[in-house]
């Protein structure tokens, strides 16, 4: 490790209500990998975004190569060679990689846009990355794991010294995530300064030099990797010990309540049958692309179906449309909470209370205060959401806290099968745990709990049952506390092991 190139002292940081950051110290060096760690709204991000200019501070001194600098705007940190790649993608959707990766930067020639340019410069970025991705490609049309790609590209092309990675695996697979890894590696090695934030912290032992760790607002302790545990880790970012961190509770398995026969939509969900019971958890493994995000936006009417039979307490119901799924007793959390389960310009309370408007209206539509505080206090409560107010904007809430409001608008109905998923993607530890409480919770209700997870221990440490998935099939069923990682990555890779044999064969 080599200098100090990034130096912040008592940087504080209020928002309304929320005092982010309190006296804050943060320093980085050249050539290390400092892993920034805390549970959500530990002010992680708050921090990083002063660092690149996102927002300002309220006090305190910053210094980058040795210059003070007051509040930055992010061009003034980017020239001054600090990039940052948010958790939550910041992409025009509608543009080609390559205009993105030059978004406010283009290359113009004779006062007109130069495209050739563009695409050739960011076709050698991407050749030095050796990441696979077509320049001219329009961004809405990749999956979220190769726009995760481009956001790094992006970033790099600026020939940034402090590369700020806030959750840059939460939607990689594990391919990505060792090309990601070697990207790191090569990158220190050229003296770069790389802040990661992460929550996955089995990662930090291939990357990570040093850790910062921060809780509510505050700095708590920075120390080597090599000389820490990661029971001390977890320690000091929730103030107490995690005793288990996948709290299972045993209880009886009653009835089935739901079943899906022949269930056909698209590419991706392929003649899927399964069937869920009263009092259980059912965890859905597979690689990214398996379908299995694919198999819940198509039961609950997201994407329309092609055949097949949904069963509810052994009546067949109709789901032509969300609508249809949630008058039932069939709810989401989706994968994507910005996107397709919040209203972030909307407060707390009118997310808990938008798709639940039939409980607190009366008959003439209009809506019952006193309901409407009963169902959101509750929620709060229930999930300990981390807000000064129910009628703050969802967008001010910690990535953690946000899926926590996902999963609250739920609550108040009385819903029989409940699907999540990756509802852990992006939170802390002390919020993964306090999920997985209320999957417990549900199931110990009685109603019957599914969820995806890209994240093997976490399946096996929660679910009662395994279906793993493959190319959109569905290629086994394990019993959880039995099953080993072996063999759901056996089952996750049946049609690709087939296809290479086949090749081999004809070889």
């Amino acid at each position: 490790m080599g200098d100090i190139i990034v130096s912040m002292e008592h940087i504080c940081k209020s928002f309304p209500g929320v005092k982010a950051l309190d006296d804050v110290h943060f320093e980085l060096r050249s050539g290390e990998v400092m892993a920034l760690l805390g549970e959500n709204g530990a002010g992680k991000s708050t921090l990083m975004k002063i660092l690149s200019g996102v927002y300002t501070r309220d006090s305190g001194e910053m210094e980058i190569f040795g210059v003070p600098h007051g509040d930055l705007s992010p061009k003034q940190a980017q020239e001054l060679g600090v990039a940052i790649i948010h958790q939550e993608l910041n992409m025009c959707r509608h543009l080609s990689v390559a205009q993105n990766m030059f978004l406010g930067r283009e290359k113009v020639k004779m006062a007109v846009l130069s495209n050739r340019e563009m695409e050739a410069e960011a076709r050698r970025i991407l050749n030095e990355l050796r990441i696979d991705i077509d320049p001219r490609q329009v961004v809405g049309e990749l999956p979220v794991s190769k726009q995760q790609m481009v956001e790094i590209a992006k970033a790099l092309s600026t020939d940034a010294k402090v590369l700020i990675m806030d959750e840059p695996t939460s939607s990689l697979t594990s391919r990505e995530i060792d090309d990601l890894f070697r990207i790191i590696r090569e990158l220190k090695a050229k003296g770069c300064g790389i802040v990661y934030i992460s929550h996955r912290l089995e990662e930090l032992q291939y990357i990570v030099d040093r850790v910062t760790i921060m809780r509510d607002g505050q700095h708590v302790t920075d120390v080597n990797f090599a000389d820490t545990t990661m029971d001390e880790i977890i320690s000091n970012m929730v103030g107490r010990e995690i005793k288990e961190k996948f709290p299972r509770t045993e209880s009886h398995r009653g009835e089935c309540v739901f079943e899906v026969q022949n269930l056909n939509a698209g590419r991706m969900v392929r003649d899927i049958n399964f069937k869920l019971y009263e009092g259980e958890i059912v965890g859905f493994a597979g690689l990214m692309g398996a379908g299995r995000t694919e198999t819940t936006r198509a039961i609950f009417g997201v994407d329309p179906k092609e055949s097949g039979t949904i069963l509810l307490e052994g009546k067949e119901i109709k789901i032509r449309n969300v609508n249809d799924a949630i008058k039932a007793g069939i709810v989401l959390a989706p994968e994507d909470r910005k996107k397709d389960g919040l209203c972030t310009k909307l407060s707390i309370r009118q997310n808990i209370a938008l798709p639940n408007l039939d409980l607190v209206c009366n008959k003439l539509g209009v809506i019952n205060h006193g309901k409407e505080n009963e169902i959101c206090d509750k929620a709060v409560e229930d999930l300990m959401i981390k807000t000064p107010s129910v009628d703050v904007d969802a967008a001010t809430l910690s990535g953690g806290n946000q899926q926590k409001v996902v999963v609250a608008k739920w609550l108040a109905r009385d819903s029989k099968v409940v699907m999540f998923d990756e509802p852990t993607r992006g939170i802390d530890i002390a919020a993964k745990v306090e999920i997985y409480h209320l999957m417990n919770k549900l199931k110990a209700q009685g109603i019957a709990v599914m969820f995806v997870s890209s994240e093997m221990s976490e399946v096996m440490g929660i679910a009662d049952r395994i279906i793993v998935m493959c190319d959109g099939r569905i290629t086994g069923e394990l019993v959880a506390q039995e099953a080993t990682q072996e063999q759901i990555l056996t089952l996750a890779t049946r049609f690709e092991n087939k296809v290479t044999a086949a090749a081999n064969e004809e070889e």
